[in-house]
């Protein structure tokens, strides 16, 4: 499986705005908090062309309590990986050709892996060359022809928990 990555797109941050817009109207106060994470919401970062959101709830049974209307607005909900991550539930959504364009993330707010994917986003926000060596090192994982997206993913943990460590001093946290 190949992995495409592509130049940054200044359309990105409009379309998380268009999923926030959405949400809100949808879900009001079911909705802690909503962050555009991944490589989309890095200014200047080439990327996988998938609108990654973090859709924080106060409490995990309040992003069950959303599943069937997420359902109805056309996201699949993918329970397949919550044996590994349980604090996570996860929404796909497909273009016709099943090529996949959003990810939500719904998880409780300020949970590790709330925090953790925002102060890795705010990191690369901040510092341009280290953004420039993450490219750098997806452009070399999305040559190998992966046997599936997983491995791809794997591939980046160490760089992503070593940003995440320096980000965690950086900020603070």
């Amino acid at each position: 499986m190949k992995i495409e990555i592509v130049p940054y797109n200044p359309d990105w941050p409009g379309k998380f705005n268009e999923i926030k817009s959405l949400f809100y109207n949808t879900f009001g106060d079911k909705i802690a908090g909503l962050e555009h994470i991944g490589s989309t919401s890095v200014p200047g970062l080439g990327a996988k062309p998938i609108i990654d959101v973090l859709l924080g709830v106060n409490k995990l049974s309040d992003a069950e309590d959303i599943i069937p209307a997420m359902e109805h607005l056309g996201y699949e909900y993918v329970f397949k990986y919550e044996d590994i991550m349980p604090e996570r539930r996860y929404f796909i959504k497909y273009l016709d050709d099943r090529t996949s364009i959003q990810h939500i993330h719904s998880v409780e707010i300020n949970s590790d892996f709330w925090v953790r994917h925002l102060l890795f986003r705010d990191y690369l926000r901040e510092h341009p060359a280290v953004r420039d060596e993450y490219f750098e090192l997806k452009k070399k994982l999305a040559a190998i022809d992966w046997e599936d997206k997983m491995g791809y993913t794997d591939a980046k943990t160490d760089f992503i928990r070593e940003i995440e460590k320096k980000a965690s001093v950086y900020f603070g946290k």
